[in-house]
């Protein structure tokens, strides 16, 4: 309590007494033992109501003890079940949950883990991927600044993602792997990867590489080869040693039909082979009799060119010529035509445009000219200003004219641009507002313009190279920039007819990836309808039997996730109820579990996890061993914390009780003694 506050209830006391004496004492006509208890609890009452007016605090501790945590996270993918371990890891974690000793010693969470990282403990052993390396991201952002060892309940097997043996050298817990699966060294020959192009074009030749590995001792001989339905269109004699225990094989295969092309590799099973699942592998190639020609129209140098160019052309459908405006003569051999930063001598390549009715995509930045560009098109004007301003791009999430997802614009680096207000006259539709600092504004960075059968585009700012950086550093890849950029480069590519249902799919997809289908539907007046009821109706196209699945809206387009189903070929219409609207289409599943290519555990890895992050790897066996360890491992203490409260006495809700019964008692006092 502060000085200053013990002074004032010691005034207090004073003037409480004052009141009380002067009241029952000095002014009473007669004094008796009666008045000094008047004055008693006239006393108590004010001076308790002054406390309570002066409100002193006091300091509050309190004790309590906090448990590290333990984590659990287990392998919930399909290859704990591939190897039969799926019943010993059950029972190994009923055996965490159960023991007294380490839940008295730790606070447990248990977690389980395939592509992602889950806050539960349904155990199904049915997932189709494994990342190991993810799940270890995710839990060293949960409990960075505590002190949480993990448990890691896996075969270490993992189908994508990071290294998880060299991630782990970042990450701030002990990790204890408990090594699910058979570790013996059996005889066995797989085909460890397939490289091929997803699309090809017709009349060429695609390459394919193939990553053939052995684990045994002895020399065996055996023979790799490639069918398409029942002919064998490929084959090579393979023979591996215990020296020599893997093999690259590189081919091209023709390209002679348009359409999906399934293929079927395997590598012939040598004797006493046990596990033959992963001697096949099916894969798939879109042959395509048609390419996208976009030409790009620039007088000057710049990082954008570069990036646009690598965006476009991460599609190998997709490909980027790059001239100036003096050097084009023939644009019709194109689909589309970029102008970056136009000037007064693109007034030959405007002039084309115009009578061939071309599409185009305008990119505005500090060094266009504006008082040109004015005047050369009337469906948007800008005001001369000859200043340039920085703006930051916001995301419209109403943009309707075709399927698109935010990729995080509202973390992006601005783009250079004019200084001036912009006036689209032209019937179009913002894809990107832009923002200036923190003043929110409703003009336009990116928007699109549809009129007289012909398609725009027009961004007002240079800068896109950043964009295409920032996505990596935000995603360690390219690939949701591109696919924003392929998305809007394939629209203004294409003169189609806008609907009010489009379908969004692939021709194929692989057994072990997510297999979902999108679905935009609009309104009459081609606005983006989130009112609709849309169904999709899935028909295998070799059993006939078929199924109808209501499709959920996410953000702006209607979403089916059928990785549900099993291998084959599939028909599909998306249905809108109550409108005679329907749009079909096919697509294949190829047959591969990547799960069920495993046959080992991967004791290195997960020993070498273990010796980066100063744990411990243990085996399935060694349960009462690794509790043990944990218990009486001194790094892991209970420890007793205190926590200081300031609590006001104004808190005290009895305080408020003690004044009202004090004056109720002293006014029932004074009315039986007829003093009132």
């Amino acid at each position: 309590m502060q000085i200053q506050n013990i002074g004032l209830i010691i005034a207090a006391v004073i003037i409480a007494l004052i009141i009380a004496l002067y009241q029952y004492m000095y002014k009473a006509k007669n004094r008796t033992k009666r008045n000094l208890f008047f004055a008693f609890l006239r006393f108590l009452s004010v001076f308790t109501l002054l406390v309570l007016l002066i409100n002193p605090t006091f300091k509050k501790n309190t004790y309590y003890t906090e448990k590290p945590t333990l984590v659990v996270a287990t392998d919930n993918s399909a290859s704990i079940k591939h190897l039969n371990q799926d019943n010993s890891v059950t029972e190994f974690v009923t055996r965490l949950q159960e023991n007294e000793d380490l839940n008295k010693r730790f606070d447990v969470k248990y977690y389980s883990f395939s592509d992602e990282l889950r806050d539960t403990l349904s155990l199904t052993f049915d997932q189709k991927q494994t990342n190991i390396s993810k799940a270890l991201d995710d839990l060293d952002q949960i409990y960075k600044n505590t002190n949480a060892p993990t448990i890691l309940i896996t075969d270490g097997n993992q189908t994508y993602g990071k290294d998880y043996q060299f991630s782990s050298n970042t990450y701030k817990q002990q990790i204890y792997p408990i090594i699910t699966g058979d570790t013996t060294e059996v005889t066995d020959t797989k085909i460890q990867q397939l490289n091929v192009n997803r699309y090809a074009y017709l009349k060429n030749k695609f390459p394919v590489e193939v990553i053939l590995t052995y684990s045994g001792n002895e020399t065996v001989d055996t023979k790799f080869e490639i069918k398409s339905g029942q002919s064998t269109i490929f084959s090579q004699p393979v023979s591996f040693s215990g020296e020599d225990n893997s093999k690259v094989i590189n081919f091209t295969l023709a390209a002679n039909t348009a359409g999906v092309l399934q293929y079927r590799a395997s590598l012939v099973p040598v004797q006493g082979e046990k596990n033959t699942v992963n001697n096949v592998k099916s894969f798939a190639v879109e042959v395509i009799d048609q390419k996208t020609n976009v030409l790009l129209v620039s007088d000057i140098v710049h990082p954008d060119l570069g990036a646009i160019k690598k965006s476009i052309e991460s599609n190998e459908r997709r490909s980027l010529t790059i001239r100036k405006s003096s050097e084009i003569k023939d644009i019709d051999d194109y689909q589309l035509i970029i102008l970056y930063q136009p000037n007064a001598r693109f007034r030959g390549v405007y002039e084309k445009l115009e009578n061939l009715r071309k599409n185009h995509f305008t990119i505005i930045g500090s060094r266009t000219d504006w008082v040109f560009l004015n005047k050369i098109q009337n469906k948007y004007r800008q005001e001369i200003t000859r200043q340039t301003e920085y703006y930051l791009p916001r995301f419209n999430t109403n943009y309707g004219t075709f399927l698109l997802d935010d990729i995080g614009f509202n973390e992006y680096p601005p783009l250079i641009g004019t200084f001036g207000e912009i006036r689209i006259t032209a019937s179009h539709d913002i894809l990107l507002h832009r923002n200036i600092g923190n003043v929110t504004t409703d003009e336009p960075l990116l928007a699109t313009i549809e009129e007289s059968g012909t398609r725009e585009a027009l961004l007002i700012g240079e800068g896109i190279w950043r964009w295409r950086a920032q996505n990596y550093l935000d995603t360690k890849n390219f690939e949701s920039f591109d696919d924003f950029f392929g998305k809007l480069i394939q629209y203004l590519a294409s003169n189609k007819r806008k609907s009010r249902l489009n379908t969004i799919s692939e021709s194929f997809y692989y057994g072990n990836a997510s297999i979902k289908i999108k679905a935009e539907y609009f309104t009459k007046t081609y606005e983006f309808d989130r009112r609709g009821s849309l169904n999709i109706i899935i028909k295998n196209k070799e059993t006939e039997a078929s199924q109808t699945i209501p499709m959920l809206l996410k953000n702006n387009s209607y979403e089916a996730d059928l990785s549900s189903l099993s291998s084959g070929n599939y028909d599909f219409t998306v249905t809108v109820l109550g409108e005679n609207i329907s749009r079909s289409g096919s697509f294949s599943i190829l047959d591969y579990d990547v799960e069920q290519q495993l046959l080992n555990a991967d004791v290195t890895k997960l020993e070498q996890v273990a010796t980066n992050t100063n744990g411990k790897a243990y085996f399935m066996s060694q349960n009462d061993i690794i509790i043990k360890d944990l218990v009486i491992d001194q790094r892991y203490q209970v420890i007793q914390k205190s926590k200081e409260n300031i609590v006001s006495l104004i808190d005290w809700k009895y305080l408020l009780a003690i004044i009202i019964l004090l004056l109720a008692i002293e006014w029932f006092m004074r009315k039986y003694n007829g003093l009132i």
